[in-house]
Order: C-alpha cells, then sequence, then structure tokens
C-alpha cells in the first residue's frame, strides 16, 4: 500500500480531484466529473504499481489521459 503521505499518494488525490473539477467547469454531470477521477486514480495506480514508473510517470499518464479527454470531446462535438 502507499503510505497516506507519500508523494505519489498526494499526486493521485490531487489529480483525481482536478479531474473531478474540470468536469464540473466544463457544465459535464457529476457522473462525468465522477468517471474522470476514476479514469484518473486507475492510471495513476497502472503506472505507479504495474509499471513502476513513479511520480514522473504518473504526472505524464495524467497529462496523456486530459489530452485524450481533450481529442475525445473534439472529436464527439463534430
Amino acid at each position: 500500500m502507499l503510505p497516506f503521505f507519500s508523494l505519489n499518494a498526494i499526486l493521485i488525490a490531487v489529480f483525481a480531484i482536478l479531474f473531478y473539477r474540470a468536469a464540473q467547469f466544463d457544465d459535464c454531470s457529476k457522473w462525468v466529473g465522477i468517471l474522470w477521477a476514476i479514469l484518473s486514480v486507475a492510471l495513476s495506480l497502472a503506472m505507479t504499481r504495474w509499471l513502476h514508473w513513479g511520480a514522473l510517470g504518473l504526472v505524464l499518464g495524467q497529462v496523456a489521459l486530459f489530452v485524450s479527454i481533450g481529442v475525445y470531446r473534439v472529436i464527439r462535438d463534430r
């Protein structure tokens, strides 16, 4: 388990909150915000636990998730 005070645990919580708030800012439903937060946490755990990339991999994965959500929304709105 991740210690509560580790850098990775703090980053996971910060990015989950960031994605939830981004969905609210984008006027999406509450469920979309929860989905984005779950995707963020799942990606963070995959990067740190399975791939062992650490904090840098966690941040890069979050950037990739942000870009992929943006690309999906642009394609969907066409």
